[in-house]
This record gives C-alpha cells, sequence and structure tokens, in this order.
C-alpha cells in the first residue's frame, strides 16, 4: 500500500468512497507479494497494481460491483488450463484479494492509520477477510496502543498478539483462529498487514562505490545512512540520495544505533583501522546481513585480524566477504547491482543461480521482510 500512499491520503482528506484491493495471499509464481494493492474511487479512478497488468481490467469491474453493493468480496485469480485466454496470471500463479469499500469519511480509523504509515509509524491492520466472523471488521495495532475491533474479545486478544509479532519481524500474513480466538482452528481468516518503518541500510566509507549503493538502497526501499570518520568526504553533497550522511568513526556509530533483524550494513572502508573495529560489532548484532569489500587477499587478512581480537568461526561465518554476488561487476554502479544481488538472495533465500539452470518455484517465500 506504500506506493499508493499519497493518493490514498488525498482521497481520505476529500472524503472520496474508493474501493481497496489487496492482496492477502499467493502460490507458485505470483508476480506481486501479500500487501499489495490497487485501488478504484467512485469516479473511476485507479492507482496501485496487484498483478503487473494481468488481472488489473477484472479487479477494476470487481472494485466497482463492491463500490455499488458496499459488500466486501474474496476473489481468486489464477491460470486457467482450459482456456489461456481467460481471466487470470499467465504466469502460472495464483493470488487472493481481499475487495473493500472504504468510506474515508465516515471511518476515522482510515485517517489514522495512513497518517501513521505516512510518518512511518509501526502499525500493523488485521482485517476479517473470510469465515464466522464479522468480514471486514478491523484491528488496528500499534506497538502501545490498539483501536477498533474484529468483533469478539477473545478474537482482539489473539489477533492483537499475533500482529505485534508480525510487526516486529516486519511480516504481513494470513492467520486462522476460532471465533473467539482460540488456536489451531481455521473458522475465522484473519490477514495481517503490517507498515513497519523501511528497513535500515548502514553504508560504511564514504566512497564512489558508496554513492552507488546509496542510491540503490534507496531504490530497494531502504532508508540509507552513509558514515565514515572523514569530513571531506562524508558531505551530503557527495550523497545526495542517502536520507543521513554521518561524520563519526564507523564502530562508534554503529555501536549506538539501533540494529534488527531487517538491518543491512554494507562495509566499504576496506581499510583494516576502520573496518576491523567495526566488522567487530557488525558481526556481534542481529543484522540480516553483513557484506565487506576488499580482494581475496584482503578478506584472508580481515579474518586473521578479527579472529586474534576473539571473533568466533560462527560469528566470522556471518560475514559476505568479498561482497556481492559473482557477476562480472567492475564499475561502482555494477558493484552496487553485485551487493543487492547478494542482500535479495539473502532475504529471499535464493540460490544466485541463472533462473535457466534452476527448476521448480521462481519466488520463495519471504524470510525476512522489508
Amino acid at each position: 500500500m506504500r506506493d499508493i500512499l499519497g493518493e490514498l491520503r488525498r482521497w481520505q482528506a476529500a472524503g472520496t468512497r474508493h474501493a481497496l484491493a489487496t492482496v492477502v495471499a499467493v502460490s507458485n509464481s505470483a508476480p506481486r507479494p501479500p500487501g499489495t494493492s490497487m485501488a478504484v474511487d467512485d469516479t473511476g479512478e485507479v492507482v496501485g497494481s496487484v498483478s503487473g497488468g494481468c488481472v488489473e481490467g477484472a479487479v477494476y469491474d470487481v472494485a466497482q460491483s463492491v463500490l455499488a453493493s458496499g459488500k466486501p468480496l474474496l476473489q481468486t485469480y489464477g491460470y486457467s488450463d482450459d482456456d489461456a485466454f481467460a481471466v487470470g496470471l499467465t504466469c502460472g500463479g495464483v493470488i487472493t484479494l481481499f475487495i473493500e469499500p472504504v468510506d474515508s469519511a465516515g471511518d476515522p480509523l482510515v485517517g489514522e492509520v495512513l497518517a501513521a504509515v505516512a510518518a512511518e509509524q509501526p502499525v500493523a491492520v488485521a482485517t476479517v477477510i473470510s469465515g464466522a466472523g464479522t468480514v471486514g471488521a478491523k484491528l488496528a495495532v500499534w506497538p502501545d496502543r490498539v483501536a477498533g475491533t474484529l468483533g469478539a474479545t477473545g478474537l482482539d486478544v489473539a489477533v492483537v498478539a499475533d500482529a505485534r509479532g508480525l510487526l516486529e519481524q516486519g511480516q504481513t500474513a494470513e492467520r486462522h483462529y476460532g471465533a473467539h480466538g482460540e488456536r489451531r482452528m481455521e473458522d475465522v481468516t484473519v490477514f495481517v498487514q503490517s507498515f513497519a518503518p523501511p528497513p535500515r541500510m548502514l553504508v560504511f566509507g564514504a566512497i564512489d562505490f558508496a554513492a552507488a549503493v546509496a542510491r540503490i538502497g534507496v531504490f530497494l526501499g531502504y532508508r540509507v545512512t552513509v558514515c565514515d570518520a572523514r569530513p571531506v568526504f562524508a558531505t551530503a553533497r557527495r550523497f545526495p540520495e542517502a536520507h543521513e550522511v554521518v561524520v563519526e568513526w564507523p564502530h562508534r556509530y554503529l555501536a549506538r544505533t539501533p540494529v534488527d533483524r531487517r538491518t543491512v550494513i554494507c562495509v566499504l572502508t576496506h581499510d583494516p583501522k576502520f573496518d576491523v573495529p567495526l566488522l567487530e560489532v557488525a558481526l556481534r548484532t542481529h543484522a540480516a546481513y553483513v557484506g565487506a569489500m576488499g580482494s581475496r587477499r584482503t578478506h584472508s587478512d580481515r579474518l586473521a585480524r578479527l579472529r586474534e581480537i576473539g571473533l568466533t568461526d560462527a560469528e566470522l561465518a556471518g560475514l559476505a566477504s568479498p561482497i556481492g554476488l559473482d557477476i562480472g561487476a567492475r564499475t561502482p554502479e555494477e558493484t552496487a547491482v553485485s551487493i543487492a544481488a547478494e542482500i535479495t538472495q539473502h532475504r529471499w533465500g535464493g540460490t544466485g543461480r541463472p533462473l535457466t539452470e534452476t527448476a521448480g518455484e521462481i519466488h520463495r517465500d519471504r524470510l525476512v521482510a522489508p
């Protein structure tokens, strides 16, 4: 939903009724993940995409029907073997959408959630999408408070606990419950959409490669910080795409900076006086990825120095070095693509091999969400 947030807030401010179609489940090679949204207002304006073009026309028609009836629908689209031209996904995947009417003027929770997402405040929205519960009922869950209800106290309690766990991991998923929140039952299906703040990318070393990595990090949706101890190099002018440029010794900055399981750390200093103390800190965090630039000789020397100061083999196993996938990169921009590819591989559990050499599903289940 973040990609259409601006339009949704504009519609909310104007009190515009619209239908919101959200991907709630996918299988096989579906093109867009759960949480992806498309919206249609009461004038027919469309924003967003749920399949990259495969089923948008059909979703548009259903959205208009939902606006007319005022009742939400759960709709599934997939490839038809009987009719290759039927509405469906030619990639062979299957997506399930929850399409609901939204009354911007009549539901204050809508504006509250949109404002929180815009302010990058963590919030999860739980919606009953099928089963014995009140379909369309919503519950907004922040780390410290709750708004709305799904219709039963026990269900609210169970969903709040699960939603906060998903929000901490930045994950979006379906969950199943009994009518009163009982576990291991499937009377009610609830879709929990997490709007965690963007994950962080910490880039150390204010060099030309760092500028390219910062650009691609922003493109991938990270909040990017570039840090270097040398003020002549660490300037906002040299890194205009970065959200933040910090002049400080890298290891000191990292030691005081929160790092969670979605954070990625790129060490591009390839200078022992910077990267050894920095990696000592980095490899003892919960970061999703720690990569360090340098030749194989530099890497061997770096490992020896890190062992000398007490890092274990288990800790050193978390280091991706030399950084990036082997794509033959030479320029800073090509190297940034290589690094981004390795980060994506770690995030989704890919093999790093050409798809022409692999078989089975192309898209894997999410490991660590953005």
